[in-house]
């Protein structure tokens, strides 16, 4: 039989109470001589303390297997009515053992007075009732806390699970666009093309990496869509204008990778673009650690089916590193997104 190893808050627990156990157990037996009879100090009360550890052990032990057949907070009913029977099965004969031996070996001239048992017997009672309130109140908080840490594993894996179904349609998207505007390239200016496939082959070589860490420095991203820029503007031109007011002290700030990427590429599907309407894209840095991306609201007539890809993935990283604060706010002239920038520690 395995027996189960105490726990440290029911060591301080017997550790402290005892004392006052030892103190109302000698004062039922002796009275007041307990008081003033100095071999009460040096015989009984190492005797009933004796005692105390191995009924205190029996009960740790009784109380730890009902804990294990029924450890979840739906059985708290039954575990309960299950420890009221430490004290038919613990208690009582832990108070009948102590009289038993007091009175058959005659202790320190103890005999069995009427009255004896029943404050006995409430002496325990009322110490069993005070612990298995204590340890059942710790134990449920420990499972509360369980439960909590639970479900708030399930919620992440499966907010972790949509990002990365998220993050599978987005770069194909991104390569489609691409391979689309080197494909008439190629018609046009085979120089241009080649050109062109380099810095492609660049930006998502980064893409890529930066994909898998998930977060990356205002720094590396602000060089990244510079690069990014630089091959919207191979096909479109004039049609197309970035803005960039990025103060130097935001560099180390982190945030979600390819955010910007995400929300220029969706800026860049759903408005005009053209020479006379020039699509513009500003990307600024605000008081309280706040990157803003803004551009101009000129919507194609024909509509396009938005997927929300771009948006829902910035959601859905923000809301796995539990930082607030991401904004959308479209107006009648401008879509604004605010992305908040996290401090860097390492």
């Amino acid at each position: 039989m395995k027996f189960s190893k105490p726990l440290k808050v029911e060591i301080i627990g017997f550790v402290i109470s005892m004392p006052f156990i030892e103190l109302a157990w000698q004062a039922i037996l002796f009275e007041d001589r307990f008081l003033t009879d100095w071999r009460v100090w040096c015989f009984s009360w190492p005797l009933i303390y004796a005692i105390g550890i191995v009924s205190w052990y029996i009960h740790i032990q009784y109380d730890h297997f009902i804990r294990k057949k029924f450890p979840t907070l739906k059985e708290t009913g039954k575990r309960i009515f299950l420890k009221t029977f430490v004290n038919p099965v613990v208690m009582v004969p832990s108070v009948l053992i102590i009289f038993f031996i007091y009175d058959y070996f005659s202790i320190l001239g103890y005999h069995l007075r009427p009255g004896d048992l029943k404050w006995g017997y409430l002496c325990g009672l009322s110490v069993n009732l005070l612990f298995e309130t204590l340890w059942e109140v710790l134990f449920l908080l420990n499972k509360y806390k369980e439960s909590l840490l639970e479900k708030e594993l399930l919620e992440k894996m499966s907010m972790e699970h949509e990002f990365e179904s998220l993050k599978g349609q987005v770069n194909p998207h991104f390569l489609f666009n691409c391979f689309n505007t080197l494909s008439s390239l190629i018609e046009e200016d085979k120089e241009e093309a080649d050109h062109f496939l380099n810095e492609l082959s660049k930006v998502y070589r980064y893409l890529l990496r930066n994909n898998e860490d998930g977060i990356s420095t205002v720094e590396k991203e602000i060089k990244f869509i510079e690069s990014y820029f630089q091959l919207l503007k191979t096909r479109y031109g004039e049609g197309l204008q970035i803005s960039l007011d990025i103060d130097h002290r935001y560099y180390p700030y982190q945030l979600p990778s390819l955010s910007l990427q995400l929300l220029v590429e969706n800026a860049v599907k759903h408005n005009i673009i053209s020479k006379q309407k020039p699509l513009m894209v500003e990307i600024l840095t605000t008081e309280g650690n706040k990157l803003v991306v803004n551009n101009n609201l000129q919507q194609k007539s024909v509509g396009v089916q938005s997927t929300h890809i771009g948006l829902s993935n910035i959601r859905a990283k923000y809301l796995l590193m539990k930082q607030e604060g991401f904004l959308v706010v479209e107006g009648e002239r401008n879509f604004m997104v605010v992305l908040p920038l996290i401090w860097n520690n390492g």
